[in-house]
């Protein structure tokens, strides 16, 4: 039952961050990019991590969520107009991604070893005293970095797209 809820929430994850790519309006990418934390959350539940996928949903689904909405209404974007050469770039693109998934395939199956099972439930490492000592020691300095730049990419934007009044 484990792996039959873990292939249909990684199916919904990918679609979902397939639906982040494709739509024009930025704010149905928030919504499909909401749907993708959702379904991770689901999938660090499966692998028993209960506190991992708490913060997965009122982190990033919760709070960045809002955040990146709160800037797309802030910049006030509309739906992207369609560009001409749609079918070129799609018959180009389309063998490239083929090709792309076979080869990251062919590696990953070619690295995986083959006599280890996922288990379900048995990792341990999801409860909040490692998971704070992780991030407060080993990274601190990335989750601080990433922040930041997280602020300056949110300033940047509001700065380009300010109207000259």
């Amino acid at each position: 039952m484990d792996a039959i809820l873990f292939l249909i929430f990684a199916a919904i994850a990918v679609g979902c961050a397939i639906n982040v790519v494709l739509q024009t309006h930025p704010i149905s990418s928030a919504l499909s990019l909401v749907g993708v934390m959702v379904a991770l959350a689901v999938l660090y539940l499966l692998l028993g991590g209960p506190f991992i996928a708490a913060v997965q949903v009122i982190v990033y689904a919760g709070a960045i969520m809002v955040l990146f909405t709160f800037t797309i209404m802030l910049l006030n974007t509309g739906a992207e107009s369609p560009q001409r050469r749609q079918a070129l770039r799609t018959a180009i693109a389309l063998p490239l991604i083929f090709s792309l998934a076979g080869l990251v395939s062919y590696l990953a199956a070619r690295q995986a070893d083959s006599t280890s099972v996922v288990s379900f439930g048995d990792f341990t490492g999801g409860d909040p005293h490692t998971f704070g000592y992780a991030l407060f020691t080993t990274y601190l300095l990335p989750f601080e970095v990433t922040s930041i730049l997280i602020l300056i990419a949110i300033v940047g934007a509001v700065v380009l797209a300010k109207k000259e009044i």
